[in-house]
């Protein structure tokens, strides 16, 4: 009995841990964040621009592939629901963790999946991470300001 009632409580935690507490992403943390948004500019007064918004440089398409989160009691359907949320700093990031739950792997080959991991998504999308960023011109400068990130 006792080990069934350690089973329930395990099983209500995992539940409850993902629901209650939000998403959580190994390695995917404030200081990563921060990161992130510094290779992609973190302008955190950026609007909309050549089909991008906000801090984290965020498309249409990415935000639907996230799942189309929105700012609290916003719906998903409404025209500005997407750049409205891309373009708050704390909504945005809520687009990269659910993005980074749905396609967060390890990129690079070395066995964990950490912050240049998500950079790598980031840049290349989902299906495409393993594509090394040196590639281009715009993969190089984000290797640059990645190097910059104090971990």
């Amino acid at each position: 009995m006792d080990s069934v009632k350690v089973v329930l409580g395990l099983v209500i935690f995992i539940l409850c841990s993902s629901t209650c507490f939000g998403v959580f992403i190994s390695n995917l943390n404030e200081t990563c964040f921060r990161c992130l948004c510094h290779v992609t500019g973190c302008d955190l007064a950026a609007t909309c621009g050549g089909g991008y918004c906000g801090p984290f440089y965020i498309s249409r398409l990415y935000w639907i592939d996230a799942g189309k989160v929105t700012l609290e009691n916003d719906d998903p359907e409404r025209d500005e629901a997407y750049s409205d949320c891309a373009r708050n700093y704390y909504c945005s990031i809520k687009i990269v963790e659910a993005y980074m739950a749905k396609y967060g792997k390890d990129c690079n080959g070395d066995g964990v999946t950490d912050c240049y991991d998500y950079m790598m998504i980031n840049h290349n999308g989902g299906h495409g991470c393993t594509t090394p960023l040196s590639r281009s011109a715009s993969g190089r400068r984000q290797l640059q300001l990645f190097k910059q990130c104090k971990f």
